[in-house]
């Protein structure tokens, strides 16, 4: 049992799970799943729809926090990424074309990768702190979207995109489907290769890294441009779903919530050892977290308050520092030793005898 405690998914699956249980006693249909013309509906598949998106961008920033870094401009590349997909497509004759939206699609992950490339460069290449770099195109991304829209809500309507975020795939959110894809394959690579044991090389010591052989700069650069690429993927799925590009709005504060996902699942700030299973689960926990504000009927006006409180407890009951307290306190209350009791008289004593 001890064990089980101290793994590194519990507490998070652990948050989980009280979330759905929590959900499930306000509405006992919580868990209903339905089958309508094929396709799944009900509050898990809206989760893994929400959870689609921030899977993504939360993954970029894992391997990025792995290196010691942190990307802090993922927000606005979503926005760069859906102005510019359906700036491209509202400007085609024909917006139902499959070849006018995958080139809408390879033009918007196109730039999204030359940001991130230039996060790369400005981190690995001229040694700019990361949050200072990527701060400054989380500042510029966002006028770069606006300038792309020309500062205005571009709308379309084109079907083979809008299947991105609103369509199925055996039964699937075809968004939910991309992302654990997604998910699947860098995991795979990650763990399967030395690239993981590289990443984490680089983040717990970069020196003594770059002095045993390992890339660190590469590398540094290649986590800021994987970054640029999901958080792009991630926005061609949101701006999907809504079939809008909002320069102002698209994406704002994900990358929060991409952090807190990477926290959540045990990943540490300070580089180094990184858990991709655990920033699953964060982000579900986080996408669950949504779902239950509407379900609960808590008002918006305290919404981040309450997530807070979640996050605060999670992270909390994460703590190695806080375990030990809990568990000495837990000793304590075992250690104490039993009441003395009061002594027997002489002459009680003496009445058993007789």
């Amino acid at each position: 049992m001890r064990d089980v405690l101290r793994h590194h998914l519990f507490w998070p699956v652990a948050a989980l799970v009280a979330l759905l249980v929590a959900n499930t006693v306000a509405r006992p249909s919580f868990l209903a799943i339905t089958v309508r013309d094929g396709h799944l509906f009900g509050a898990p598949i809206d989760i893994l729809r929400i959870t689609g998106p921030l899977l993504l961008v939360a993954l970029g920033m894992t391997l990025v926090i792995a290196t010691r870094g942190i990307d802090l401009s993922v927000g606005a590349v979503v926005a760069v990424s859906g102005a510019v997909a359906l700036s491209h497509i509202a400007s085609s004759p024909d917006p139902e074309s499959p070849v006018t939206v995958l080139t809408a699609i390879g033009l918007a992950l196109a730039l999204c990768v030359v940001l991130g490339v230039w996060n790369g460069f400005l981190v690995s290449v001229l040694g700019i702190q990361p949050i200072i770099a990527t701060l400054i195109l989380m500042t510029a991304g966002r006028g770069v979207a606006m300038l792309i829209t020309g500062g205005m809500i571009t709308t379309v309507n084109s079907a083979p995109f809008k299947v991105l975020g609103s369509g199925f795939w055996l039964g699937l959110p075809v968004a939910a489907v991309i992302a654990f894809g997604v998910f699947a394959v860098v995991a795979f690579v990650v763990r399967r290769t030395a690239l993981g044991m590289l990443l984490e090389a680089t983040g717990i010591n970069p020196a003594a890294s770059r002095l045993s052989g390992v890339r660190s700069k590469t590398l540094t650069w290649t986590v800021y441009t994987a970054s640029g690429l999901f958080a792009g993927l991630a926005g061609l799925l949101i701006s999907a779903d809504t079939m809008a590009a909002d320069a102002n709005n698209a994406g704002l504060f994900i990358e929060l919530d991409a952090i807190l996902a990477v926290v959540i699942g045990g990943t540490a700030l300070s580089g180094g050892k990184f858990n991709l299973s655990g920033t699953l689960v964060g982000a579900l926990v986080i996408a669950t977290l949504e779902r239950t504000v509407t379900v609960l009927g808590i008002s918006p006006l305290v919404t981040p308050l309450f997530m807070a409180l979640v996050v605060i407890a999670v992270t909390l009951l994460q703590s190695p520092r806080m375990r030990e307290r809990l568990t000495a306190a837990r000793r304590r209350q075992i250690a104490v030793p039993p009441e003395p009791q009061p002594a027997a008289s002489p002459d009680s004593t003496e009445v058993k005898a007789r």
